[in-house]
């Protein structure tokens, strides 16, 4: 469902959810003037379309005793990526696993409790059939992460 088909109230439904993914109903209904009933039954169809994959908790990486994130560019070879992207899921340290564009056609971030381990995981991954060539980039600080929609996309409809 592209954000043309979105009316006002559902994108004010979704803004107040990513601010706050624990927001009740009848405090969206009050911020937008419908009752909670009515919110529900938008947040549902949301949900059913495919808008709202999931509501989740944003965790602090350090205060759970883990380094910052670690993104992994892994250059694989095209005949055996099925098999390898197979194999990288199955890896816990690996939070988030895209194909990208460009010299390196995997993009990992790895969450890691030290750079050690970091470092003998990235190796180990170096080993993996079908593995040509990796870079691994460390986190040193975050400077933005949001949970917002562009605004861009919204002036027309706000």
């Amino acid at each position: 469902m592209p954000v043309s088909e979105l009316d006002k109230i559902d994108l004010r439904i979704l803004q107040s959810l990513l601010y706050d993914g624990r927001i009740s109903f009848s405090a969206i209904a009050k911020e937008v003037g419908l009752t909670d009933v009515a919110i529900k039954k938008r947040f549902e169809r949301l949900k059913r379309k495919g808008v709202i994959a999931s509501i989740s908790a944003n965790l602090d990486l350090k205060t759970l005793g883990y380094e910052n994130p670690i993104f992994v560019q892994i250059r694989s070879e095209i005949s055996k990526n099925k098999n390898l992207v197979k194999r990288l899921r199955e890896f816990d340290s690996i939070v988030e696993l895209y194909q990208v564009l460009g010299e390196y056609n995997l993009l990992a971030k790895l969450v890691v409790p030290n750079l050690e381990m970091a470092e003998k995981f990235i190796e180990s991954l170096g080993t993996l059939d079908g593995v040509l060539d990796i870079k691994a980039s460390v986190i040193l600080s975050e400077l933005k992460k949001t949970n917002s929609l562009p605004i861009f996309s919204l002036q027309k409809k706000l």
